[in-house]
Order: structure tokens, then C-alpha cells, then sequence
């Protein structure tokens, strides 16, 4: 019997697993079958892979040396493949267009709209999702070009090892208020002043959830009530007074509600632009990442309490990048993965778990107006 990737696959998992009972759940196998199987992958390697005791299995000698070998060729052949649908994506239509994935939000458009007006001719398509990590690994297996999303503060981005990715622009959290509230006049509420209110979000997969949740802790409050649904029901939400709910500043005016800067900015949002960088769209990304800040620009001109804030000052809170210093970021080699936090946001989120700052892998809510 000639060895086989499959055969690989199932001495991990049985490693992995520490015992045939698990490894056989693992990979949806009756255990007797898998121990047949691994009888014949040890007679055509010459020698026992694994010793069986009380506890579960060990890897041999034998095995160490197997495992070893299968952990640089499983992922060398995983990569390759990913690579190779990749080409082909990227080949399909002689790529005539642009597939751009992202969250909901003017960004998007904008893009869209920049995009269509300088290359009449290409295709531009789009993918949007309330999740960061379904349209990063889109990305990174070829099916878009583009990821445009949001982190919350300096969340690190989801395949950051994976994607090359680059701030286009950052933005305060402000607050949707009905209005007819009591505090809808004001330039600037402090959250604080916000802690008696129920809050409307919408889901997400990243980590804004925990910054919030920290923020309203250090404000000395937990919201009492969370209203989860989709974007359109949030904003109703708020307009009919039912809740307060938390936005990116470039929300455009929507009848009903109004948006407020909070004292301190204690959220911020960073918008994020990612590419594989071995795919043929990062010849392309300098232009995209022009399009996407010049969008960034507009739909901050049509905000009109994002356009005031910025007027009184408010850009220094948001700790802008030094010029330089916000170039494309390509994945790290091979073994020196980045070691930050992963997360991000999107629409209007109380908060979820235990209020830590950046809780890795915890659900984040989403920022309205996302992209």
C-alpha cells in the first residue's frame, strides 16, 4: 500500500485526538474501522506509529517521525491548493472586475460607486456579511479580491497571518439617539449619561462586544437590556425610542434619530482593506485603497455631526497613524504568525461576556453603518 495524504490526515488526527475512541469521532469513522486503517499504514511504514495503554495512545518513535513530516507536508499541500483555485478564480473572465467583500455601510458603496465611475468597463461585484472572518477567508481562498472591514481600536484583523491589510481610515463611535431624547441636543454625551438605557445591536464575530462592555464598566455601568437583530430593526428601535444604540460617525442622517459623540472617545473604529498577496488584485490595491479613503471622505462630509466634531477638534482623539506608518501590512513568513488580538466590530453593541478589552474569539456586536 503506497502512502497517502489521507493516510497523513488520519495519523494527526489520532495524535491529535490522544486516542482511537476520539480520533474516530473526529473523522466519522466506527472505531474498528480506524484501527484497521491504522494497522495497514503501520505495515506499509515498516513499524508501530502509536503505543496503546489505559490512558489513550502515544506516538512512537516511528510516529514522532511521521508526525514531523506530516505537519510540513499537510499544510504545504493545503497551500498549494488554496493557491491553485485561487489562479483559477482570478483567471475566470480574465479578471474584468473587481470582487469586493464587506460589512454593511457607506464605505462599501462608495467604493462601489468610485469603482464603476473610473473603470466603466470592469465588473464589480459584491459580497457583504455581518461577519469579518466569513469575508477575510473569502479572501484568502479567492473568491473575492477585496475585504473591506472594520477592528475595533487595535484589534488585529481575522487571517492576519494570511492577508495583507492596511487602515484606510478611523472613525469615533458615536451614539444613536431618538430624537426626541432628552440628551439629542447636546454635541456630546458622555456614556455615563447612557447608563439607564436599553441598546440595540446587531451580531458580529470579533471582539467590539468586550470593548464595550469594558468601556460601560469604566463608565460604572452594565446595560440592562440588549435588543439583537438586523441593521433596519436596530435603527427602528432607536427612532421609536425603544433604545439607544452605538454607530461609526459616518452613519448618514436618517430621519427619527440623531448621532452623538461620546465625551472621551472610549470606542474607535478602524476601517480595514485586505488582499491576498499573491493574488493578482494586489496589483490593484494601491488604487482601491485611494478610492476607499476618498469614499471615507465623502460620506464623512455628509455626516453632519461627524463634520462638526471633526471641525472642534475631534480628529486627535482618534490617534491618527503618522504619515508612513499605514502601508499595507503582508502576512508574516512562515512560523512568525503575528501574535495580536483578534476582533472586530460593526453596529450598535452592548456588550457580551466579561468586559475585558479584547477577549479573543468572544462575538462582538457590530457598529451600524459598517464599512
Amino acid at each position: 500500500m503506497e502512502l497517502e495524504l489521507r493516510h497523513l490526515k488520519t495519523i494527526r488526527a489520532i495524535a491529535e485526538a490522544g486516542s482511537l475512541t476520539k480520533a474516530a469521532t473526529a473523522l466519522g469513522l466506527a472505531q474498528p474501522a480506524l484501527s484497521a486503517q491504522l494497522r495497514r499504514i503501520e505495515r506499509s511504514l515498516g513499524g508501530a506509529l502509536f503505543e496503546r495503554g489505559r490512558s489513550g495512545v502515544r506516538a512512537t518513535a516511528l510516529g514522532e517521525l511521521v508526525l514531523d513530516r506530516a505537519r510540513v507536508v499537510l499544510p504545504a499541500v493545503h497551500e498549494l491548493q488554496e493557491e491553485a483555485v485561487r489562479f483559477a478564480r482570478s483567471r475566470e473572465g480574465g479578471r474584468q472586475g473587481f470582487r469586493l467583500g464587506g460589512t454593511h455601510g457607506p464605505l462599501l458603496g462608495g467604493l462601489v460607486d468610485r469603482l464603476a465611475a473610473a473603470q466603466p468597463e470592469a465588473n464589480v461585484a459584491t459580497h457583504t456579511s455581518w461577519s469579518e472572518r466569513e469575508i477575510a477567508a473569502q479572501a484568502v481562498d479567492g473568491r473575492l479580491d477585496y475585504a473591506l472591514i472594520g477592528t475595533c481600536g487595535e484589534s488585529a484583523p481575522p487571517e492576519a497571518g494570511r492577508l495583507a491589510w492596511t487602515e484606510v481610515a478611523r472613525d469615533p463611535v458615536f451614539a444613536m439617539l431618538p430624537t426626541g431624547h432628552p440628551l439629542a441636543g447636546r454635541e456630546e454625551v458622555a456614556l455615563e449619561e447612557l447608563a439607564g438605557e436599553a441598546w440595540a445591536d446587531v451580531p458580529g464575530d470579533g471582539c467590539f462586544g468586550d470593548c464595550f462592555a469594558a468601556a460601560c464598566v469604566r463608565a460604572g455601568f452594565t446595560p440592562a437590556r440588549v435588543y439583537e437583530t438586523d441593521t433596519a430593526s436596530c435603527v427602528h428601535l432607536v427612532q421609536v425610542g425603544r433604545a439607544v444604540g452605538l454607530c461609526r460617525a459616518t452613519f448618514p442622517a436618517t430621519p427619527g434619530l440623531v448621532t452623538r459623540a461620546l465625551a472621551g472617545t472610549p470606542l474607535v473604529w478602524r476601517h480595514l482593506l485586505g488582499w491576498h498577496p499573491a493574488s493578482p488584485a494586489a496589483a490593484d490595491a494601491p488604487s482601491v485603497i485611494t478610492h476607499v479613503r476618498r469614499a471615507h471622505t465623502e460620506a464623512a462630509r455628509r455626516s453632519p455631526s461627524y463634520a462638526r466634531w471633526l471641525d472642534a477638534g475631534g480628529r486627535a482623539a482618534l490617534r491618527l497613524p503618522v504619515a508612513g506608518q499605514d502601508s499595507a501590512r503582508a502576512p508574516a513568513p512562515p512560523g512568525r504568525e503575528p501574535r495580536g488580538r483578534s476582533g472586530e466590530p460593526r453596529a450598535g453593541g452592548p456588550p457580551r461576556g466579561s468586559g475585558r478589552p479584547h477577549g479573543g474569539g468572544a462575538r462582538h456586536n457590530a457598529v451600524q453603518g459598517a464599512g
